[in-house]
């Protein structure tokens, strides 16, 4: 994994307060690329290794509410590329038709399994596909939906030199995340104004600070968050 030239970034990228980051991460290419050879082997060999576990998850989901197994739905990665992301649905079919695009808590749309794949990052587990392809990477910023995406501060922007991560600090310290929109009468508003803005503070102190070897250790606090 290597940073694209400056001059081949969007035109709405190229602007001072992101250069700021992109000449940290320019002066750290080994730790770039070891970060991209982790996310492809060990994305990989997960992937095989745990094959059976997604086979009786893809069951349990299909049988608790009919539908499709998985969830697609276009986000936002790598220099404002859009991809469409894996997730296991944890929702009723045509969720989003039904309320906002962010979940609040003891949300009506959420299934039964649903609840527990939530609870344990389960939902994410598919992810592995999007990391196998560069389209993320195991530690970086949560990949939005376009929507939320076009509300970035020209500072924020700088989260999309890098591939959107499954985790990061800032899912770690909002794991509880639908717990704070709690039931607001306009959620997507909460989190665009408030929710959006303390997160990206802790994503961009992940860019100033970049390090393999810091990527690691974030991977082993969401391991230990998720099983408390």
């Amino acid at each position: 994994m290597v940073l694209c030239k400056w001059d081949d970034l969007p035109e709405h990228m190229r602007c001072d307060e992101v250069k700021e980051y992109y000449d940290i991460l320019s002066s750290r290419k080994g730790s770039l690329i070891a970060k991209r050879l982790f996310d492809f082997v060990v994305s990989l060999l997960m992937t095989i290794v745990i094959s059976p576990i997604l086979l009786i998850l893809i069951i349990l989901i299909k049988v608790d509410d009919p539908g499709p197994a998985f969830f697609r739905q276009v986000r936002v990665t790598t220099n404002g590329r859009e991809f469409r992301i894996f997730k296991f649905r944890t929702m009723v079919v045509n969720a989003e038709k039904l309320g906002a695009q962010v979940t609040q808590e003891n949300d009506p749309r959420v299934t039964k399994i649903g609840h527990k794949l939530r609870k344990y990052r389960l939902d994410e587990l598919p992810q592995l596909l999007n990391v196998i392809t560069g389209e993320m990477s195991f530690v970086g910023t949560r990949p939005e939906v376009p929507r939320y995406v076009a509300y970035y501060s020209k500072e924020m922007l700088a989260t999309l030199l890098l591939p959107a991560g499954v985790t990061s600090e800032a899912s770690i310290t909002y794991k509880d995340e639908n717990e704070l929109i709690g039931s607001a009468k306009n959620p997507d508003e909460v989190y665009v104004d408030k929710v959006l803005p303390e997160k990206m503070k802790y994503n961009l102190d992940a860019l100033r600070n970049f390090s393999f070897l810091g990527e690691i250790k974030t991977m082993l606090k969401t391991v230990g968050a998720v099983i408390k």
